[in-house]
């Protein structure tokens, strides 16, 4: 539970220190707070325990180095806007080492002050210019935030999909194990010695049945090692399916393969687990944490329905993506810059003043002049190189008809991108249904054959089939899932916001 959790619920701490600050407190007082300061920690310590996706993606927002940098760049393009104002006024002075003898005394320095205004709106312009080009740095950031908060997305998805590949490969090493031991049984009724079987047995047959986890409608895609497991030991495990009278030498053979079989998976299982460390990395440096900090996933994720229809998500990209604004932000400070540059080829203009300080001589006898002098000064600049002027503007016409070419080639992309999206969507939607109605068929097949084959010991290579055919959909089922889970997450980052689903 956070600070912001807490606030969600109705609490504040000026709640907490108003009613401390008036209540006379009691030693039973103190015990009750103690109690409930206890049960508030624990409550804190449930809620770090029950970090959801939401939790990562603002903590991902928070740390994140490289979206950190993203805004100082953006804080700094703000700073630009109060750079623009008037010139900085010029100072002369010179002072004569012989005082210069003039008619109304000498003079003994010379001093001006000048102060330049550019045309009228030039600050204007330019303040604005930069404050186009600060938006233009803020839909940058935002979308370096929505390529971060997806990649935490498709991580976390992918985190899910791994651990059920583990779990549905641990399930599938359970099923070998008990047909092992039924071979072994049958091994021994046609008067085979178990302990002649070299490579050690996985399970004694005596022992009672492990058992599986519930269902397999959380599994993952195991990938083709696993697959290729089931399949040869639903091969190797053929001959269980025949009378209980098979001679030894077979029944040996069905227990080594399956042997076999149990190694491979094994193998894949450790190497599923060596898969999952690089994606729990990749989770935590996305968070800027520790590599090794604990994640925590949900068992499984079921299929989700999209409350808005196709074209009101693209409408909703068009509406909202960073990047289409960014160039809106970008042709409008091309257009300032094309206004700054004709008010460039006007002129400027200066006031200022000189003062001339003067001391009184001797001539004749008589003292002359002696009287300080004070001049207003004006000063116009003639912006008459016209050339450096016109192509500042074309310049800027150039960048606008860039921006505006990169727009469109961009909303293009975004489209394709959409499609693509959309696409993968719809198929995961048509392969969830699908694979849902064969997995119940298959079941109920199932069911059926090992009725048959309590009954009367026969089609035994039939039920390992059918039972390879209904984890084979499982997998598939919960791929489509995570295949609509990561489209959802694309279409989220194009429209730059949350899509409500149903």
């Amino acid at each position: 539970m956070t600070i912001r959790t807490l606030y969600h619920l109705g609490f504040r701490i000026s709640d907490f220190e108003g009613w401390i600050s008036d209540f006379r407190f009691q030693i039973s007082d103190f015990r009750f707070l103690a109690l409930a300061f206890l049960l508030l920690l624990n409550s804190f310590s449930e809620m770090a325990k029950a970090q959801t996706l939401d939790d990562y993606l603002i903590l991902a927002a928070e740390n994140n180095p490289g979206l950190k940098a993203s805004y100082a760049r953006y804080e700094a393009a703000l700073e630009r806007i109060n750079q623009p104002g008037l010139p900085d006024p010029e100072l002369r002075a010179g002072f004569f080492f012989r005082p210069m003898e003039r008619f109304m005394g000498n003079q003994q320095a010379d001093l001006q002050l000048m102060q330049m205004f550019p045309w009228f709106g030039m600050i204007g312009t330019q303040k604005e210019e930069a404050n186009y080009m600060a938006k233009a740095q803020y839909q940058l950031f935002l979308e370096e935030r929505n390529q971060l908060l997806f990649q935490v997305k498709s991580t976390w998805y992918e985190l899910i999909r791994l651990n059920n590949e583990i779990q549905i490969a641990k399930e599938n090493l359970v099923f070998l194990e008990k047909y092992e031991r039924l071979a072994l049984i049958k091994f021994q009724a046609a008067g085979g010695n178990p302990n002649n079987i070299s490579g050690g047995s996985a399970m004694n047959p005596t022992a009672s049945p492990t058992s599986t986890s519930s269902g397999a409608s959380g599994m993952g895609n195991m990938g083709g090692s696993a697959n290729s497991t089931m399949s040869s030991a639903s091969t190797s495990a053929n001959s269980m399916g025949g009378n209980t009278m098979a001679s030894s030498g077979s029944s040996m053979r069905d227990v080594l393969q399956i042997r076999i079989s149990m190694r491979e998976l094994e193998n894949s299982i450790a190497q599923l687990e060596a898969n999952l460390e690089p994606l729990q990395i990749k989770f935590n440096q996305l968070l800027n944490r520790e590599i090794r900090a604990e994640i925590n996933t949900p068992e499984s994720f079921s299929p989700i329905q999209l409350e808005k229809g196709k074209l009101e998500v693209l409408d909703s990209i068009r509406s909202n993506n960073p990047m289409l604004a960014m160039y809106d932000a970008e042709l409008s400070a091309y257009e300032q810059q094309a206004k700054m540059a004709r008010l460039d080829g006007r002129p400027m203009l200066g006031a200022g003043v000189n003062y001339m300080p003067f001391t009184a001589r001797e001539e004749n006898g008589m003292m002359m002049g002696g009287n300080d002098m004070v001049m207003p000064m004006v000063t116009m600049t003639l912006p008459i190189y016209r050339k450096k002027v016109n192509s500042r503007i074309k310049e800027a016409e150039l960048l606008q008809e860039a921006a505006l070419m990169e727009k469109q080639k961009t909303e293009n992309l975004l489209a394709m991108e959409w499609a693509n999206a959309f696409r993968d969507w719809e198929d995961a939607e048509r392969k969830i249904k699908l694979y849902s109605e064969q997995t119940a068929l298959t079941q109920q097949s199932l069911n059926l054959l090992i009725t048959d084959y309590t009954a009367n010991g026969q089609d035994f290579e039939e039920v390992l089939r059918t039972q390879q055919q209904l984890l084979d959909y499982q997998l598939k089922q919960l791929n489509a899932i995570n295949l609509q889970y990561q489209s959802l997450a694309m279409l989220e980052m194009l429209s730059a916001s949350s899509i409500p689903l149903n």
